[in-house]
């Protein structure tokens, strides 16, 4: 059965504040991925271009090129723990697209690189949940206040989504006012 979705208000300033918290979660694991691929420089491209939207620049079609290439650089890796990292970063530069739509799904779109930096985290110490643990606080000390005003707006974030799933619903139950 089809549902529909309400619209929330969601000002450029949420965007651009959900856009750079998204580049500082992804930007703690590049280092991760480009170990992994050094000559590689589309997640670095995506954060970089979600920290230019943030800073006040446009959401051009290069944004959104550059988190399609960096979800092609996370299918291309070879390390599990790379291809969280880079999928962190493309969800940096996919934050600028955020939806206002009051659907579950658009948490992933808010919290999505904090989640897949944790995961890339935690594979990158083999399954080490004091580094998981430190990202998941960094992650909810450093949310502006747009990030927990547009999740106020939202619905709870989806059941499944494995291990990510998880810190995804972690960090936004913590985050809500």
């Amino acid at each position: 059965m089809p549902t529909t979705s309400r619209t929330i208000e969601l000002t450029e300033d949420e965007l651009r504040q959900i856009a750079g918290y998204a580049a500082d979660c992804a930007r703690r694991v590049l280092s991760i991925f480009e170990r992994s691929r050094p000559a590689d420089t589309r997640p670095r491209d995506a954060v970089a271009a979600a920290d230019a939207f943030a800073a006040g620049g446009r959401r051009t079609g290069a944004l959104r090129q550059s988190a399609w290439a960096a979800h092609r650089a996370a299918r291309e890796a070879e390390s599990p723990a790379a291809v969280d990292a880079a999928r962190a970063a493309s969800l940096a530069a996919a934050a600028a697209y955020l939806h206002p739509t009051a659907s579950a799904h658009q948490v992933r779109h808010v919290l999505g690189a904090a989640a897949h930096a944790a995961r890339a985290e935690e594979l990158a110490h083999e399954e080490d949940c004091g580094a998981t643990v430190v990202t998941l606080e960094w992650a909810r000390r450093h949310a502006p206040a747009a990030v927990t005003a547009v999740l106020d707006r939202l619905p709870a974030a989806p059941n499944g989504g494995g291990r990510v799933g998880e810190f995804l619903r972690d960090l936004d139950a913590t985050l809500r006012t």
